[in-house]
């Protein structure tokens, strides 16, 4: 048993707080130390090993300063031969294990990463401060408790968020299912466990994706006003908690949520799709989710804290720079170009793709995850944390350019989508030329409750993008083009794509066609049968001078 589950078991819940919440009182200044002390013991352990000195080119930096002029940024492809092959010897630390990512298809399968016993140390405290933080109202508020009841929506490891789970003192909770046997069953058979599972004995804490908290909401309205009493006779406490939840929602003259059956110490989720969700979530469960980003090469590099708005910086688990978005484009059009970074003393607000060094003997250094990151304060004035805020944007290279006007991002799309109001099953987007002309096409297959037409419903989507994206407004009003396109796919046709995917053998992580820019190969299997109206364009250019 480690030393912070130690002192949970113990019930000294102060000092706990202070070991894995304690970076929120740091003021900026100090913040820096941490990073800058921390990059000069793992530079040292860069020099001594074969992977550090090929990254480093010849170069002896001693200071922060000639680092970040010495030292080339990265992308995965300079790791690849060593870590694809999973070779511990070259590294800086001996990793205590692996966990991956899905890669490019085109290049590789995954994304390997190795994980030193400090990274998962300081990665344990980190799951500690989530939880704390998604149920508190204050300062050193802590209302986990052992034995508390968790459903476990994460995906297994060797994926970041299974290890988090896994390094998490699982055994002093009930686990809903236990992790040993989560880790055995398909994702799908691991939600429905713990739904059964929760229905029986309760429900404290959720931990999973945000799709999967928003969809067992989706069911309740769906299908919650449908279940067979009789058939749970044998079953009291589920019978019960069904009952009192029937009771509620009909009092409130609404459908069953899950809010009636279970109140929530703390809802903590993660995914692309979690501010899309937030304010569903909130009306589906009763309390706002808690967001986290991290990615493999940097499980956790930000979160949010008890006011679940802006995330939080941790100074301990990588090194930070920053490139303006600008550059960052630049860059990823030219290889070549080397852009500028700046250090988060030196931040404004804005849109900056973010660039990490792992510390504690981690693989990556100056490496660019290609994640473009928003500072929207330079701190928390409310709670009084001296630390930029930070929410997650889109991956730089992975957004849809529409006639250079605007950079359009799954994230921008889905929320547009969301708030439409349009009743659909799954989407997916690109752009495509037609006829000279650069569109958006979204293909989306719809809910059989869905009453709208094709044009209505790219009406409907196209007026929403232009109040979440001003340069997606102005290419309208200064074109005159409204470059979307909307394709309704047969019912069925994503369930089917999955099916296949699973046939194939594939991972979870390409069980589902990309929200952004499918291959050809995907795009046709989705519409065989589908039908297709284009929206019509507004006025010409001329006129609308």
């Amino acid at each position: 048993m480690s030393q912070l589950s130690e002192l949970f078991r113990q019930g000294k819940y102060e000092e706990m707080w202070d070991r894995c919440c304690g970076f929120i009182d740091l003021s900026l200044p100090e913040f820096m130390n941490v990073q800058k002390r921390l990059l000069l013991e793992q530079l040292e352990l860069l020099k001594n090993c074969q992977l550090g000195r090929g990254i480093l080119k010849g170069a002896n930096p001693t200071t922060v300063e000639e680092f970040r002029k010495m030292v080339p940024l990265t992308s995965y492809e300079d790791y690849a031969p060593y870590l694809l092959k999973r070779r511990w010897e070259v590294l800086p630390r001996k990793p205590i294990l692996w966990q991956y990512t899905s890669g490019k298809s085109s290049e590789y399968s995954y994304r390997w990463a190795p994980v030193t016993a400090r990274m998962l140390d300081e990665t344990e405290a980190l799951v500690f401060a989530l939880s704390f933080f998604s149920s508190a109202t204050k300062r050193r508020d802590i209302k986990i408790r052992p034995g508390d009841r968790v459903l476990y929506g994460m995906a297994p490891p060797p994926y970041a968020t299974g290890t988090m789970t896994r390094v998490f003192p699982h055994e002093m909770f009930d686990f809903l299912p236990p992790v040993s046997e989560a880790e055995q069953a398909s994702f799908e058979d691991r939600i429905n466990t713990g739904f059964k599972m929760g229905l029986d004995r309760g429900m404290d804490y959720v931990l999973s994706m945000s799709s999967v908290a928003y969809a067992i909401g989706e069911r309740f309205k769906h299908n919650g006003g449908s279940v067979d009493i009789k058939k749970l006779v044998r079953k009291p406490k589920t019978l019960a908690r069904l009952v009192k939840g029937k009771l509620a929602a009909r009092l409130a003259g609404r459908k069953m949520l899950p809010r009636d059956l279970w109140k929530l110490k703390g809802l903590i989720t993660y995914g692309i799709d979690g501010e899309v969700f937030r304010d569903k979530i909130k009306e589906m469960w009763g309390r706002y989710p808690l967001d986290f980003h991290g990615c493999t090469e940097a499980p956790v590099i930000a979160m949010q804290t008890w006011d679940h708005q802006g995330m939080t910086f941790i100074p301990h688990l990588n090194f930070f720079e920053f490139i303006p978005e600008a550059e960052a484009i630049k860059c990823w059009q030219d290889p070549a170009y080397q852009p500028q970074t700046f250090l988060m003393d030196e931040l404004k607000p804005g849109n900056y793709e973010l660039v990490i060094t792992n510390l504690h003997g981690g693989a990556f250094v100056r490496y660019r995850l290609g994640h473009l990151v928003q500072i929207t304060s330079m701190r928390n004035d409310k709670l009084d944390i001296d630390i930029p805020q930070m929410r997650f944007l889109a991956r730089v290279d992975d957004q849809i350019d529409i006639a250079g006007f605007t950079r359009l991002s799954e994230k921008v799309i889905w929320k547009a989508l969301e708030n439409s109001g349009v009743e659909y099953e799954e989407w997916t987007a690109r752009k495509e030329v037609v006829a000279g002309k650069p569109e958006l096409r979204i293909y989306v297959e719809l809910k059989k409750n869905e009453s709208r037409g094709t044009a209505q419903i790219a009406d409907a989507v196209h007026a929403e993008l232009k109040q979440l994206d001003t340069p997606y407004a102005e290419l309208e009003e200064f074109t005159g083009l409204r470059p979307i396109e909307v394709t309704v796919l047969p019912h069925g046709a994503f369930k089917l794509y999955k099916m296949k995917q699973q046939a194939a053998g594939a991972e979870l992580a390409h069980l589902k066609p990309p929200h952004l820019n499918a291959n050809d190969a995907i795009i046709e299997f989705l519409t065989s049968t589908a039908r297709t109206v284009r929206v019509a364009e507004a006025a010409p250019v001329a006129a609308a001078a």
